[in-house]
């Protein structure tokens, strides 16, 4: 009975950080990120799973004020192209970027996909191979990170997970500015830090939403015509607002 309590209390404890990481993108700038939560940050970062155990990531802090505006200014840039291209995808103020007191860059290596079953044979089936250890890799990344972001909650911070820089054009501001070598890739910005208002939790699936039992349940398989119907109806809705206000 005490190992049963014991798990369920571990378990409870697990859940109040899972439920306490919210997002914000306006942070208090008075907030200095002491070297040892980066440190304790990524001791969490460094214990995620990776296929074959290749760990396939580095993690870049970032401290210089100018480091953080520059790289502020290439999303604001991004966002004002995706106005032009009537992407219609609503977007943060991404100068929230510029005074995050804590900011990780997150950087993967795609080579370490050489580890996982590949053939390396240039074959239309070592193709399909490789692209299921993109999959395998990109999985073990988003592991690791998520345990920074949960590592960053238990301390206090509440969190931004920055992910719009698989383009080109955002590698190649990237990478000379961080001094990432041309064949690695920049994957992620993890910012965090005390919020500049009081967060607040965003809407979540229900559990009968996102759960089957034994085989996957027709009913939960939604149509083309239904994923767009979201898109269009509820979409800006979830993504920046508070889920007591989400109808």
């Amino acid at each position: 009975m005490n190992d049963q309590y014991d798990s369920r209390a571990r378990y409870e404890a697990l859940m109040d950080v899972v439920r306490m990481r919210m997002t914000t993108r306006q942070f208090d700038p008075g907030c200095t990120v002491p070297r040892e939560h980066y440190e304790l940050i990524l001791e969490a970062a460094r214990h995620a799973p990776s296929g074959a155990n290749s760990q396939p990531w580095h993690y870049i802090v970032v401290t210089g004020p100018e480091t953080k505006k520059k790289i502020a200014d290439y999303f604001v840039e991004e966002q004002r192209l995706r106005a032009k291209l009537r992407m219609k995808f609503p977007t943060p103020n991404y100068r929230g970027l510029e005074t995050a007191p804590g900011m990780i860059v997150v950087v993967a290596d795609f080579r370490w996909t050489r580890a996982f079953p590949v053939l390396m044979d240039g074959s239309d089936l070592d193709r399909q191979y490789h692209d299921n250890a993109e999959r395998i890799l990109l999985q073990s990344v988003a592991a690791s990170t998520m345990a920074a972001h949960l590592a960053a909650t238990a301390l206090g911070y509440k969190v931004w997970w920055v992910t719009a820089i698989g383009q080109e054009s955002a590698q190649a501001a990237m990478k000379p500015l961080l001094g990432v070598p041309d064949d690695l890739s920049v994957v992620d910005i993890f910012c965090f830090g005390p919020p500049a208002k009081p967060p607040y939790k965003r809407w979540k699936k229900s559990m009968g939403q996102i759960l089957s039992w034994d085989r996957f349940d027709p009913k939960q398989h939604l149509s083309l015509e239904q994923i767009d119907q979201w898109i269009h109806e509820m979409r800006h809705k979830v993504m920046y607002r508070d889920e007591s206000k989400v109808d």
